[in-house]
């Protein structure tokens, strides 16, 4: 997920031999099921979280600055509701959440009355101020893969579909021996420092059975799920709702025709790989939304939904919506140095993974005298070569290309960036690009996904690469499908 590659991305780019092992496909399971937010976390603010808040807010425009192909701002209504937090409260928390974190790409916040903003107009009546504030967006499974592409453009091994069976300390336990099952073999790798970023899976694989080590430290598996609906609103601004239960609930514009509305805060038993949004969690969206918007939706309209497990940090909080959203790293190093050393993650978000990357390796580089300084705020991810003007690169991609379909166009730029001239190649027609799949999908990109993001499956490409599922005909979904069987 986004911290195991965020890790290996900094490790690699510092020097280090660096192997990464994922169980699936990369962001297959927490790190795609986000409300996909870079964001500083607003109702952090009053549980104290002052710090937390603070150093997100500062990471946002260092993301957004590495990818905009995939991270742009986006502008934030909360409503003002009677009943609910005063609105003197909200005004000092988005002043300080303004300016906390050193903002300077973001517009600051504004007070809004509905009766004159668009965004009043898909409200119920009787909502009359409101203020709008700045957060950015992120395709979150697309950041695990331009961290993977780093990490591997720096010399990193990186391994799907490859599952860490057993870990043990061997040779007077100065190295670990990993055992790997991959497309039913097992591989043996040995390495100086182990690190566990197995996001809800941390604490599970620690024990003799499986990884030789044991700690106190734990996590809180904490489910969030998201619906997905037909667009209810026209306008490009988000909205972050209050509910009477102290809860918030986000609705944003997604890819173009639905509205995307979550998230939930539940504890979690069982394996995280089972986890599905449930009815209730359904029922709970929808009622929440439906407290606001004047379109009143129903558990029908649902197009789609997801549902991921967060790992937390166990810190004894009763609630599941007060427990810490920061990480926590805890690091072993028997001999003093890195021989036989794990480092374990528990807790983490994404708009957090770089600087965790950061701080994994701030504890581990000292242990093999690696004084290389911090370097991923300064590099521009795979692809983000291109400015912070999105539709000037677009426009330009589209006069060179002159001959493409405009919205295939959109589509490569956005998902790729400046890769997107390697999809294309040396074709000069959209027959040159290979066999048409259907829809806008042509084989140009399946072999690009497949050869450079380690996609293998339909899935791969439909859900994670791309959220093209939600767009294709069932037809062009199973010829996609066919096609990666052959």
């Amino acid at each position: 997920g986004v911290n195991g590659t965020s890790v290996a991305r900094d490790a690699a780019g510092r020097g280090f031999s660096v192997c990464l092992c994922e169980q699936d496909d990369l962001a297959n399971h927490t790190s795609s099921a986000s409300t996909k937010l870079i964001h500083g976390g607003l109702r952090y603010l009053e549980h104290y979280e002052f710090r937390l808040v603070r150093e997100a807010l500062s990471e946002r425009e260092v993301i957004y600055k590495s990818a905009p192909h995939i991270v742009w701002p986006l502008r934030f209504v909360l409503p003002h509701v009677k009943g609910l937090r005063p609105r003197w409260m909200l005004r000092a928390g988005l002043f300080l959440y303004d300016y906390i974190g050193k903002r300077k790409l973001l517009p600051p916040t504004k007070t809004i009355r509905f009766d004159n903003h668009v965004s009043g107009k898909p409200l119920k009546e009787g909502f009359k101020h409101g203020f709008v504030y700045s957060d950015a967006w992120v395709m979150d499974a697309r950041i695990v893969v331009l961290n993977a592409k780093s990490a591997q453009n720096n010399g990193a091994d990186i391994h799907t579909r490859a599952k860490v069976v057993k870990a043990m300390r061997v040779e007077e336990k100065k190295k670990w021996e990993i055992h790997v099952e991959k497309a039913g073999e097992t591989h043996i790798f040995y390495a100086k420092t182990l690190v566990n970023a197995a996001g809800p899976w941390v604490s599970e694989i620690l024990g003799k059975d499986k990884v030789d080590f044991h700690t106190k430290e734990s996590v809180r598996l904490v489910q969030g799920s998201h619906i997905v609906v037909p667009k209810v609103f026209d306008h490009s601004y988000c909205y972050i709702f209050q509910n009477p239960d102290n809860r918030i609930i986000f609705a944003i514009p997604y890819e173009n025709e639905f509205t995307l509305i979550g998230t939930t805060d539940v504890d979690y038993k069982g394996d995280p790989a089972d986890v599905k949004c449930t009815d209730e969690e359904k029922s709970y969206l929808i009622n929440a939304a439906n407290e606001y918007f004047t379109k009143q939706l129903t558990v029908a309209d649902i197009v789609w939904d997801f549902s991921g497990v967060r790992p937390l940090y166990d810190d004894g909080q009763e609630k599941a919506q007060k427990a810490t959203r920061d990480f926590v790293l805890s690091l072993d190093a028997p001999h003093g140095n890195g021989n036989g050393a794990i480092l374990n993650i528990f807790g983490g978000k994404i708009t957090a993974a770089r600087e965790l990357g950061e701080k994994v390796m701030r504890k581990i580089a000292p242990l093999f005298n690696n004084m290389s300084g911090d370097w991923t705020d300064k590099e521009i991810l795979p692809g983000g070569d291109m400015g912070l003007d999105f539709e000037s690169y677009l426009a330009q991609f589209k006069k060179q290309y002159a001959w493409m379909d405009e919205k295939l166009a959109h589509h490569y730029v956005r998902h790729y960036g400046s890769l997107a001239h390697e999809i294309v190649g040396k074709a000069k027609s959209m027959e040159e690009l290979g066999t048409h799949l259907g829809d806008i999908c042509y084989e140009a990109e399946l072999n690009y996904v497949r050869d450079h993001e380690w996609a293998q499956t339909a899935e791969d490409y439909l859900w994670r690469r791309t959220k093209m599922g939600l767009h294709f005909t069932t037809e062009t979904q199973e010829k996609i499908k066919n096609w990666f069987g052959a």
